[in-house]
């Protein structure tokens, strides 16, 4: 479903990605771990195509997010840390705004907005301007416009920030809906606990270069994957 060859992406003399790779396959959830600063944000936005980055190639779904930017744009969502939404629109009109986007029809995105509005809670608030939400309420904004195009690849940038516990345990039984369905799922995550608990496999960044990736029970082994995590930090710190 991605699959990310040699990227490099430099801010003047600072390489805030470098010369990393991996590939998420369909039905993967695909955890993507690190610090602040770690290269997370730039390596979403390069893949979802909002970045241009030095070297190297990003594929999704066989198209090349250079040559055929359009063609994975299509198949793509992605939710940010911190959704920047048109605030003068009410949730519905910026979801149908979503839905004209992706040339989804009229019955289709009322089925899929009811649903999606429902399992977060979010349905009677649908007609009251953006900016009277709160984060958390932009955040599941966010997740519906994502969902709503039923795309193959779903990028999350730490996606449980700002959600309560039961749209948390909601998102996550979407995340592991669509991978049953045959898409994919890649997200940064500083929750180690969440990581632990829902991702099949992950990949720990340092400093733009990625340390370790792998199944849950490679990374693991027999520790915790916060002991794990700091073993890894302190070594090559």
């Amino acid at each position: 479903m991605l699959k990310i060859h040699h990227l490099t992406k430099s801010y003047g003399a600072v390489k805030a990605v470098d010369d990393l790779s991996l590939e998420i396959a369909p039905g993967e959830i695909y955890g993507f771990i690190g610090h602040n600063g770690a290269g997370k944000t730039t390596t979403l936005k390069a893949v979802t195509g909002i970045l241009t980055f030095d070297s190297g190639e990003i594929e999704v779904a066989g198209h090349s997010i250079k040559s055929e930017p359009f063609e994975c744009k299509k198949r793509i969502a992605y939710i940010p840390d911190n959704p920047d939404m048109y605030e003068f629109m009410t949730g519905h009109k910026y979801l149908s705004f979503i839905a004209d986007v992706f040339g989804i029809d009229t019955d289709t995105r009322k089925k899929r907005i009811g649903e999606y509005a429902g399992k977060l809670e979010l349905t009677g608030a649908l007609s009251n301007p953006i900016a009277s939400y709160s984060h958390g309420m932009k955040q599941k904004l966010a997740i519906i416009s994502a969902f709503l195009h039923e795309p193959s690849l779903i990028v999350m940038d730490e996606p449980f920030v700002g959600l309560d516990p039961i749209a948390s345990h909601t998102l996550k039984q979407m995340m592991r809906e669509k991978c049953e369905q045959g898409g994919a799922i890649f997200f940064s995550t500083h929750v180690l606990e969440v990581a632990e608990k829902l991702c099949d496999r992950i990949a720990i960044i340092r400093k733009g270069k990625l340390i370790k990736s792998g199944t849950m029970d490679e990374v693991r082994g027999d520790d915790t994957l916060e002991e794990v995590f700091l073993e890894l930090e302190e070594k090559d710190a």
